[in-house]
């Protein structure tokens, strides 16, 4: 790719941000951009979203814990770091000096994070590529995290930020360009004018939606109370505690926001009423008028239930195509193994015109960039009109325009009113008015 030349020989800046969409071929420019650089004897870091999964996917081929019958924590948060580094105040200040024992697998997804932020950066890298480090982080994580990295530029570290939401863009940063597939364009300096026209590059790339798929399916007629409540519920590993003893009552269409600091307990929450928590069934846990532990099976809870998380994300690695992942919403399975009716078919072909992808249901899913792939898991979990729809962070790895389709499409879900949302999100411009019920976790 020779537009990653453009940046090594036309700056000289020590920091710059390109913005780009989801598809806009970041990944295959960072990979061109560490290949060019390393041909002129740089050392590079690199974090991204990418380079996560597959930390994660190491982390599983070396779990031993079925051939010794005990939990493998698998590699502890501490061994990613410099020895000399555990002491380092950017640790504490990204809230992991708790967590520096904790496997890799049983961090949160932000936390998994800021490890390899820190790993990258304790590194000695001469030149840092970050593609979307503020994504999944917190208020407090993101600002420590931009100050650390406007320091490590005064030690001579040329920062290069891929963004894809210009509300991510620190007011350190020196250059700004644009980046969409072969486009590549150093707009100059960080300012009003050249964000302006940023703004419009993303504006001229929405597409249409279509019409909203036939829903066949009411919220009128659920028979219960509550769609969830869990009572003085806990969850502890190995001494320590996971989630705080917590209560909480969701009826119907009470859009319920639950927001946290990192490691605070929130997926955990959710796992405990989507049934992903083992421990949900020796606590207080009743869903969909099923109290847990009494004789249901998890499928009476999950045929309801409309699921993104970084969880299933990461998990979700069968080698099938787009339509066949949102088809798989159908069955709560990772992949199709029914046989799928036509009906069934055409309504996941309209979600994925609704998320803007109908013309690539036939490509392979782990071929698309990660903010195309959040897309796909959105489209799968709604394409059962689903009584709760559970969200994670569903706007991780997604551009401007695009969270802005997904946060209209929970306007849209509001007022048909046949589904009840349940969220987790960090970002403030995703509180929206819609959400009357905010639970917010505190670490202590």
């Amino acid at each position: 790719m020779k537009i990653a030349h453009k940046i090594t020989d036309q700056l000289s800046t020590k920091s710059l941000a390109i913005l780009s969409p989801n598809g806009g071929g970041k990944q295959m420019f960072a990979k061109a951009l560490i290949e060019h650089l390393q041909a002129q004897n740089k050392q590079v870091g690199l974090v991204s979203f990418e380079s996560q999964q597959q930390t994660y996917e190491h982390e599983l081929k070396i779990d031993l814990s079925d051939i010794t019958n005990e939990v493998d924590p698998g590699t502890l948060a501490k061994d990613f770091l410099p020895a000399d580094k555990l002491d380092h105040p950017l640790i504490k200040a990204l809230h992991l000096e708790h967590r520096l024992n904790t496997g890799y697998r049983s961090l949160s997804s932000g936390e998994g994070r800021k490890l390899l932020l820190l790993k990258e950066l304790f590194s000695g890298s001469q030149v840092l590529i970050c593609d979307n480090p503020f994504d999944s982080l917190d208020t407090n994580s993101c600002d420590a995290l931009s100050s650390a990295l406007e320091q490590v530029i005064h030690t001579g570290v040329q920062v290069i930020l891929m963004l894809s939401n210009l509300i991510d863009l620190p007011n350190w940063v020196e250059q700004l360009a644009w980046l969409n597939q072969q486009e590549f364009e150093v707009l100059g300096a960080n300012n009003s004018n050249n964000q302006h026209t940023i703004k419009n590059h993303f504006a001229d790339l929405v597409k249409q939606d279509g019409q909203w798929p036939q829903n066949h399916k009411r919220l009128a007629d659920y028979p219960h109370t509550n769609i969830a409540e869990l009572i003085d519920c806990q969850v502890i590993y190995d001494g320590q505690t996971i989630f705080p003893a917590q209560s909480l009552t969701i009826k119907p269409l009470q859009h319920t926001l639950i927001t946290g600091a990192n490691g605070s307990g929130k997926s955990t929450l959710l796992q405990l009423i989507t049934g992903d928590c083992p421990q949900c069934f020796s606590n207080n846990v009743t869903v969909f008028g099923f109290r847990r532990g009494k004789g249901e099976t998890i499928w009476d809870i999950k045929k309801h239930i409309g699921l993104v998380s970084a969880d299933l994300h990461r998990n979700y690695r069968v080698n099938c195509n787009v339509l066949t992942v949102v088809l798989s919403g159908l069955f709560d399975s990772i992949g199709v193994y029914k046989q799928v009716e036509a009906s069934q078919i055409q309504i996941a072909k309209q979600w994925l015109n609704k998320v803007g992808l109908a013309d690539k249901s036939q490509i392979l899913f782990n071929q698309l960039s990660f903010g195309e792939q959040r897309l796909v898991l959105i489209a799968r979990a709604l394409v059962k009109t689903p009584l709760m729809l559970v969200l994670d962070e569903p706007t991780l790895g997604l551009d401007e325009s695009n969270r802005q389709r997904i946060l209209q499409f929970l306007q849209s879900i509001e007022q048909q009113q046949y589904s009840t949302i349940l969220m987790v999100s960090h970002r403030q411009d995703e509180h929206l008015a819609l959400f009357k019920q905010r639970i917010h976790l505190a670490t202590d």
